[in-house]
């Protein structure tokens, strides 16, 4: 693993491919703009998997929306997981061996990818079919819609593994600076499930009405779609890096997974977060209640896509800039990053409590629901501008290899928005309360990161570097 450290700054070897040419010398903008549309793309219609689904099921009942928003947070945290933390630990391995001239090492990283998502994958899992009953009703689920968050989480969480392996493949790619490769393997996955869904849920012709169960089946053939894709391209030779039939070393797999675990933990600190708030709506509103703030809150997870697409490119910028040793060039590139996913998000916040039913009636009419719905829109959606800093500063922070002030970030949020959204819901029994929580712990999450990157953190010294 070791190798002659470039100078910092200086100008990229002329045999370098001419894609990593460009993340070390290209304008940051326009570089950062042109990575990142693809990559919005597909993570917006990653978002519509979930979108559609949703559409579809709420014509079978407010139980079966009820059953969807219990199994979401879970299914959403195995994308973030897998695509975001883990993906992220990937994309910066590969990008940090390529900006050092580390070919043969990006080479057998991918082999490496693969055998860490198809364990985790395969790992979560089985924990999901052993303990989902016990956790959706922890959640607020009973009769009807512990049924249908059931039938649904049996089917997608059996089949797992094979999302974390696409999003393995993805990540190798995405790290090399390839957007569009991954981007339109997935989006073709969404193209079929429009019409896959309806067809699976409802039937037509020979194809009986699988109801539920339907929607989490057209899900997993999608998947395995946009799998067969990049596997497809990767095993042809067409990327930047390709696998090799190196032996498995510990020191692979510690590059990936010392990136990856520390935001695995942060990624369970955002799953948390909505798990927790979700069980509290339902012990305080019942499953109705639980309706509303899970379509509401569906938002905010449609934020991480949108963050995803630019956060990204800024692992793959960050990664490839600060192997080469130009570490200036890559704080320009996060903060440039975090200030375009702040105004993002600041914008769909601010229309989402403008208009609140414009977003939620889509989902159903219930008055429950639109209510509650409506509080969080209205308290929430403001606060979503530095929900969006924070995050793209937590995927630019991978691409560094310095997770502490995301995570510690994050644990502040989780702290602020759960413990104080149980206290003030204690202390007045209103669900407006603890969305106010939740609020606040959105914005002392952005600004922390922010504050603490752009005074220079990742460039201080570990304690174990400090003593060397």
């Amino acid at each position: 693993m070791s190798a002659t450290a470039p100078v910092p700054g200086a100008p990229a070897p002329p045999s370098m491919n001419p894609r990593t040419r460009l993340l070390l010398q290209g304008a940051i903008i326009p570089t950062l703009l042109r990575m990142a549309w693809p990559n919005v793309l597909v993570m917006l219609a990653q978002a519509a998997t979930g979108l559609i689904e949703t559409y579809w099921v709420a014509r079978l009942g407010t139980d079966a929306l009820a059953g969807m928003a219990l199994v979401f947070p879970g299914f959403m945290m195995m994308q973030m997981l897998s695509g975001g933390a883990i993906g992220g630990g990937i994309s910066s391995a590969v990008a940090r061996a390529l900006g050092a001239g580390r070919r043969d090492d990006a080479n057998a990283l991918v082999l490496h990818a693969v055998v860490i998502n198809l364990a985790l994958g395969s790992l979560v899992g089985v924990l999901f079919l052993a303990f989902g009953t016990s956790l959706y009703r922890a959640m607020g689920g009973e009769a009807g819609s512990l049924a249908a968050a059931l039938t649904y989480s049996n089917i997608v969480f059996a089949t797992i593994p094979l999302m974390w392996l696409m999003n393995a493949l993805a990540s190798v790619i995405r790290g090399t600076g390839n957007m569009l490769i991954p981007s339109a393997a997935i989006c073709l996955g969404v193209v079929l499930l429009i019409p896959l869904s309806p067809l699976m849920i409802f039937g037509y012709g020979p194809i009986p009405a699988l109801g539920i169960a339907g929607g989490a089946i057209a899900v997993v053939i999608t998947t395995l779609l946009s799998l067969l894709v990049l596997a497809a391209y990767i095993l042809a030779g067409r990327s930047i890096v390709r696998p090799t039939r190196a032996r498995l070393r510990w020191t692979f797999f510690a590059d990936i997974l010392r990136i990856g675990a520390v935001g695995t933990i942060s990624t369970l600190q955002t799953t948390l977060t909505v798990a927790l708030t979700t069980a509290l709506v339902g012990t305080a509103a019942g499953p109705d209640g639980v309706a509303g703030y899970g379509t509401g809150s569906r938002l905010e997870y449609l934020l991480i896509p949108v963050v995803f697409g630019l956060g990204s490119p800024m692992v793959a910028l960050v990664g490839t800039n600060i192997g080469a040793g130009q570490r200036a060039r890559a704080l320009r590139i996060a903060l440039t990053g975090g200030s375009i996913a702040f105004v993002l998000c600041e914008i769909i916040g601010l229309a989402a409590a403008i208009a609140p039913h414009a977003w939620l009636s889509l989902f159903g009419q219930d008055p429950e629901m639109l209510a509650t719905g409506t509080t969080y829109l209205r308290i929430v959606g403001p606060a979503y501008g530095f929900f969006g800093l924070g995050l793209s500063l937590y995927f630019a922070s991978q691409g560094a290899g310095r997770l502490f002030w995301p995570l510690f970030g994050g644990m502040l949020r989780l702290v602020i928005a759960v413990g104080g959204g149980w206290i003030a819901y204690a202390s007045t029994h209103s669900l407006a309360t603890v969305f106010a929580a939740l609020t606040a712990g959105l914005v002392i999450y952005g600004l922390v990161v922010a504050t603490a990157i752009a005074r220079g953190a990742w460039f201080r010294p570990r304690r174990n570097e400090s003593s060397e």
